[in-house]
């Protein structure tokens, strides 16, 4: 009995993978109205057809080596490819991945209805029908796979933009620029520091380059560590790097940590640490009085 259920559902899955390929072209059609691609390809609809043709050739490849539920088969990497694109089109317009599922589920419906224009013996399509709803629902799992990746390369891409926009450098004088830190500091927003001061060495430059930690609540053993390393690696780039703003608390911790800034150039201050480059440029600056005249 096993071994005829085994059979038959054989037979389905390649009745199915014959029918996606003679309606191919139907299927793309139908398609490609639904809300899953229409709402992606909204210049041209012709380029809605062609992306959905790919998926039902796709869809066609797996039903017909008989692997309905292995969402690894090899014959869905063309429509994961294609469903990743459009995934992360959602993504950006902010749709759920929920959305996104029910809207896949309606694509079986669609092909349902054109199976069963088909007008096979009852049991046959019974079958094939079965085999579809099969079909359809690894597909689901494949767009939710491909949503919840395009999510997350998405989260990745805007806090490392966040991280950017969080780490200005700015050009205090003519050869002096400064990095103001505001926040926590871990290691992936140590190394976008150092990556923007060294690139604003390269630009303008500079002769110094200030890192202020005045906004930094705390410092522990690895932010100690990563600023040392920013330090070298401006040395090394002919840049002098002062620190500025170390805060009694914090300096109270670098001391408890046992950690040794004897080679980082400190000021109290971005003031000072500007004065600092200043002078070194031989660049005076005098207080006025109150009332005077300039000179």
């Amino acid at each position: 009995m096993q071994v005829s259920e085994q059979a038959a559902q054989g037979a389905a899955a390649r009745e199915l993978g014959a029918f996606l390929e003679r309606g191919r072209e139907q299927i793309a059609q139908r398609w490609a109205d639904a809300p899953l691609f229409r709402t992606v390809f909204t210049v041209s609809r012709d380029e809605a057809v062609e992306a959905c043709k790919v998926v039902v050739e796709a869809l066609g490849e797996v039903a017909s080596s008989g692997r309905l539920e292995d969402v690894a088969a090899p014959g869905f990497d063309p429509a994961r490819e294609q469903l990743g694109r459009m995934a992360a089109s959602r993504a950006r317009r902010g749709v759920s991945p929920a959305r996104i599922a029910n809207e896949a589920a309606r694509l079986r419906a669609v092909t349902a209805e054109l199976l069963r224009g088909e007008e096979l013996p009852d049991r046959e399509a019974q079958d094939a029908l079965l085999a579809l709803t099969v079909l359809m629902g690894a597909l689901r799992l494949v767009i939710m796979e491909t949503t919840v990746l395009a999510g997350e390369e998405l989260i990745a891409r805007q806090r490392q933009q966040l991280l950017e926009v969080a780490t200005p450098v700015i050009s205090l004088w003519e050869g002096v620029v400064a990095v103001p830190l505001i926040g926590t500091l871990d290691s992936a927003r140590s190394q976008v520091v150092m990556e923007s001061l060294l690139q604003a060495v390269v630009e303008q430059r500079a002769r110094y380059a200030i890192l202020d930690i005045t906004g930094v609540p705390t410092v522990d053993l690895l932010v100690a560590q990563h600023l040392m390393k920013t330090v070298a690696a401006a040395r090394l780039m002919g840049a002098e790097c002062i620190v500025s703003g170390i805060r009694p608390a914090i300096a109270q911790t670098i001391v408890h940590l046992g950690i040794d800034l004897s080679p980082v150039l400190t000021r109290s201050s971005l003031a000072d640490a500007l004065a600092y480059a200043l002078a070194r440029q031989g660049i005076e600056i005098s207080r006025r009085a109150a009332g005077a005249a300039p000179r």
